[in-house]
């Protein structure tokens, strides 16, 4: 296991992109939970802080995408680093305006949102480049889902340090300023200097023309969903238990849990389907999501949320696999922007919808919401199976782009559905 991914590593670049984009992703990755903790700390409500959260949600859903899309046209460098100055600068207005003026703070965490560089999307495109072998961007993209849990395990911890140690306030100015700078050491890479995308079909459509890139996002929306509920849910619960200290344990716990699943599971190459895998990933997600509505002591509490995020990773990095297989030539950056779109819009959908249910029936009902929209997830996966089976039939892929570092003249993978 730790062979493999030292490997990677070891390759050229690898460990500086990695680390990169993980930092430069830390202002995305707390955003809700430091918005949550900043408007509690102004005193505003639940709702309030679900809201603002969510139209930072939303906002990012709008601008990953786009900003996609002009890196697969302009280069990482021209969008990138811009994007990264302009959502830092937007957070800190709203941290420093606070609550006060309520149009004001929600237009600054929509442009903060809007203008979240796609560093996620960016270093999966990368990912091919750098490493060459088709096995092993694979488990690449397992590592990227397990490091982005170690950030998600570490990120609530740093949000509830610099909470304790100085102040809301200042928690979203250092995480953003930090953020700012793994931006610049991403794009600064001979990598990301020297990368240009495929040439591309022109449709307005982009990356989304792709009708097993739709159903593999609808799905996704769903888990976002799940996971958004929890950080919500969490909030109350905390406070019965022990407050910001417990709600920042419980977060790490989701990332831990993740983290651990990740690990094992990039650990070795899968053989068969990976559509049909990704839906048994999603159905053991959904198990592991009921026992949270038991509500135990906070120690317990914290072994159930370990438990809800174990196959969290493992169900991420299978999508990543099947991005991969259905984007359209030329679309790579583009079509896992999506991705992390449609997670981010089913996350901010599911802190809007929670914030009202938490207030109208407690943390158990909050709790019952990632039930709900994983079992949702589990439906769409199901009906639309034979879709994401095919071989990307929508796509346009050929031989010598960037999806496919093996060169294979079909829509996929050359291994035969190795991931």
């Amino acid at each position: 296991m730790v062979l493999g991914y030292l490997e990677i590593l070891r390759a050229r670049h690898a460990a500086r992109l990695l680390a990169g984009t993980l930092v430069g992703r830390l202002p995305n990755a707390t955003a809700a939970i430091a918005i949550l903790l900043f408007v509690r700390a102004e005193g505003g409500s639940y709702s309030l802080a679900g809201a603002l959260a969510a139209v930072y949600g939303v906002a990012n859903a709008v601008g990953q995408p786009v900003l996609g899309r002009l890196v697969d046209l302009r280069g990482q460098p021209r969008v990138q680093l811009p994007a990264a100055v302009l959502s830092g600068l937007a957070m800190a207005l709203f941290a420093f305006a606070g609550i006060g003026s309520l149009p004001l703070a929600y237009a600054a965490v929509a442009a903060a949102g809007l203008f979240t560089p796609p560093l996620e999307g960016g270093l999966r495109a990368l990912w091919p480049s750098v490493l060459r072998k088709e096995s092993q961007v694979h488990t690449a993209y397992a590592m990227d889902a397990v490091a982005q849990e170690v950030m998600f395990t570490v990120g609530p911890l740093l949000v509830t340090l610099c909470v304790s140690l100085w102040s809301a306030q200042a928690a979203l100015l250092v995480l953003n300023a930090v953020g700012v700078l793994g931006a610049l050491s991403v794009v600064v890479s001979p990598p990301s200097r020297a990368w240009r995308s495929a040439p591309r079909e022109a449709h307005w459509l982009g990356a989304l023309r792709s009708a097993g890139l739709l159903a593999l996002l609808a799905a996704l929306l769903f888990v976002g969903m799940a996971l958004g509920s929890i950080t919500v849910a969490s909030v109350p619960y905390a406070d019965e238990h022990g407050g910001d200290v417990v709600y920042g344990w419980l977060m790490a716990a989701l990332g831990f849990g993740a983290l651990v699943g990740g690990t094992v599971y990039g650990a070795r190459q899968w053989a068969g389907e990976p559509a049909r895998r990704l839906t048994v990933l999603v159905a053991l997600l959904v198990v592991c999501y009921l026992p949270l509505l038991l509500m135990p002591g906070a120690a317990a509490m914290v072994a159930l949320t370990v438990l809800a995020g174990v196959f969290l990773a493992p169900t991420i990095a299978c999508a990543f696999v099947l991005v991969d297989r259905h984007a359209p030539r030329g679309t790579v950056t583009e079509a896992f922007s999506w991705l992390v779109t449609t997670f981010t819009v089913g996350h901010s959908v599911g802190t809007g919808v929670a914030g009202p249910v938490v207030e109208a029936g407690g943390a158990l009902w909050g709790f019952a919401v990632p039930g709900v929209a994983g079992g949702l997830s589990l439906l769409v996966l199901i009906a639309t199976a034979r879709v994401l089976a095919a071989p990307g039939q929508g796509a346009v892929v050929a031989a010598g782009s960037e999806n496919d570092p093996n060169r294979a003249l079909e829509p996929r993978f050359s291994s035969g559905d190795r991931a």
